[in-house]
């Protein structure tokens, strides 16, 4: 035998186990590249996005506070979803209430492939760690401006364990809303209803912010809020599309349908304010595109684009009259309109899957194509995620509140502004 055979031989057999192993581990490579880039999408959207989004709608005095509740946030669920949150969510199933530790600090194989995927354990937990952070952070901007940093800090870490990890399992980690086959496909329930009722439930905790409903509190650059929901609207593309779990068709139908939404809620926002007001606001035309954005999130994977439009035409009004008309007249303090756009365009959002969700997308049935049962368990989910997190979160508030000896900042402290009075920096020099 030739040494040019001899060698082709060894080479063979050293690679192929190899191949043999790459070929049946059930990874998919395109599915695996596809669900990281997503995963680097909705990343961006808290420490930047969201940051952005609320630090330019905070008063100038507050920029830094707001912005870095996000940030902060994203670091510390970071470290607890590695730790143990992920495994709550979505490691084994106990009596479809919560996951076992399976998963206790990332620590089994990293070549396993999750169930039901043709990804790895590590990369579905690297995308979903990303949904668990921004969840946490979008509260943020419920009580920002008179929350104390310490308190925010706290609340974090109680809160995304005892509500976002439990309600994860209930709808995408096997629990009891997964087994009655209900439709949430990127966080209706789990991102949107659940992070908006959470901010309204602790911001009638806390109380409103001094001279709320008196003096004016204007935002310290709408430029910059600008900037973040264009940031956002980008990263939308990975927190919808990316939930597929694959690079396939059904990505690519929530990819556009995503826009659609998005797009039809901005034009909805601005018409309101060009029919009532008189102008259309930029500030408006960007909250319409996220209200939007939120309402297609849970139905980006059982819509087309025929039903995007609605829902997010619909979406840009219900966000406009609960910020510019319901918050006044109730008199609560959600001070960048979590609830307004986030709470109830999840809401909408989910309901919607009942009238819109069109079997050749997946497996849900809409009243419009002759299907009046999906529609029951949609509000069955949504009735039971209000009832758990307002609980959950009342609940969280006050044990933050005994750790940290109260929530609020004093009344100097919230007049003076949080990021000198707590930071010791400013956003501007002004």
């Amino acid at each position: 035998m030739s040494l040019l055979k001899r060698v082709s031989l060894v080479v063979f057999f050293l690679i192929l186990p190899v191949e043999v192993f790459a070929a049946n581990s059930g990874i998919d490579s395109g599915d695996t590249a596809w669900l990281l880039v997503s995963a680097a999408l909705v990343m961006m959207m808290t420490p930047a996005g969201l940051a952005i989004f609320y630090g330019g709608m905070a008063r100038s005095k507050n920029i830094l506070n707001s912005m870095g509740m996000s940030f902060v946030t994203y670091g510390i669920v970071s470290v607890l979803w590695i730790a143990f949150q992920f495994s709550l969510a979505f490691g084994g199933d106990i009596s479809g209430l919560i996951g076992n530790l399976k998963y206790l600090f990332m620590g089994r194989d990293i070549n396993a492939v999750f169930v039901g995927t043709h990804v790895s354990v590590m990369a579905f937990a690297a995308f979903q760690l990303t949904f668990a952070a921004i969840t946490t952070a979008l509260i943020s901007g419920s009580v920002v401006e008179r929350v104390k940093f310490s308190s925010w800090v706290v609340f974090s870490i109680i809160w995304s364990t005892l509500v976002y990890a439990p309600l994860a399992h209930w709808v995408w980690g096997g629990g009891w809303l997964a087994k009655m086959h209900i439709a949430d496909f990127a966080g209706g329930l789990v991102v949107e209803t659940c992070s908006g009722i959470a901010g309204l439930v602790f911001a009638l905790m806390l109380g409103p912010r001094r001279g709320f409903g008196k003096v004016a509190m204007p935002p310290s650059s709408i430029a910059l809020s600008i900037f973040g929901a264009a940031m956002l609207w980008f990263g939308w593309f990975g927190f919808n599309a990316g939930s597929a779990i694959s690079s396939g068709a059904l990505a690519s139908n929530a990819f556009l349908v995503t826009n659609t939404a998005g797009a039809m809620g901005a034009i909805s926002w601005m018409l309101m304010d060009w029919m009532v007001h008189e102008h259309p606001t930029m500030l408006g035309f960007a909250s319409g595109a996220v209200a939007g954005l939120v309402a297609i999130t849970p139905a980006a994977g059982f819509v087309n684009n025929v039903g995007a439009m609605f829902i997010g035409f619909v979406a840009g009004i219900i966000s406009w009259v609960a910020t510019g008309y319901l918050k006044y007249k109730f008199g609560y303090d959600d001070s960048l309109d979590v609830f307004g756009v986030h709470g109830l365009n999840g809401i909408w959002g989910m309901i919607a899957i009942g009238l819109f969700a069109d079997p050749k997308v997946n497996f849900a049935k809409g009243i419009m194509y002759g299907g009046t049962h999906q529609i029951i368990i949609q509000i069955i989910g949504v009735v039971a995620t209000i009832a758990f997190v307002s609980v959950g979160t009342f609940v969280s508030v006050k044990l933050t509140s005994f750790i940290t000896k109260g929530l609020r900042v004093n009344e100097e402290d919230e007049v003076k502004g949080l990021d000198i009075a707590v930071h010791t920096e400013k956003g501007f020099e002004l």
